[in-house]
């Protein structure tokens, strides 16, 4: 019998513990009950993570990776083509036409603007990776 005096206080698991544990669970012969007692977690803990990785909503965290940068001038205004967008002046100028140019090592190339969340580039750029 256990008795728990304090504050019983909740384990904060990291991504790369959940997957080390799920990838143990599920070696050939290896008992949930066993390793979930292991670790001192509940089964079903354990099982939702493990349907976690198995849906792709629980993976590793991409490494990050450094890459070469090249600042590049922009080109003059008579080389930049012409775009259908609202007159703007003044700051906003420079925040609509500004944009990063990024091109990966197989040669494909990405422009983002001004407009695109870290969110939506981080996806972009792990589908062109992968």
């Amino acid at each position: 019998m256990e008795i728990i005096t304090g504050v019983e206080r909740r384990r904060r698991w990291s991504a790369a513990e959940k997957l080390r544990i799920v990838a143990e669970s599920e070696q050939p012969g290896a008992g949930i009950a066993e390793i979930a007692r292991r670790y001192e977690i509940s089964r079903g803990l354990l099982w939702n993570w493990r349907s976690l990785v198995r849906r792709g909503v629980l993976r590793p965290e991409p490494q990050a990776v450094f890459v070469p940068l090249q600042v590049i001038s922009e080109p003059s205004t008579a080389e930049r083509p012409r775009r259908a967008e609202p007159s703007l002046t003044g700051r906003d100028t420079a925040v609509a036409d500004s944009r990063i140019e990024i091109t990966l090592p197989d040669g494909a190339s990405i422009r983002i603007g001004h407009d695109v969340s870290l969110a939506m580039l981080r996806r972009v750029v792990t589908v062109l990776r992968g």
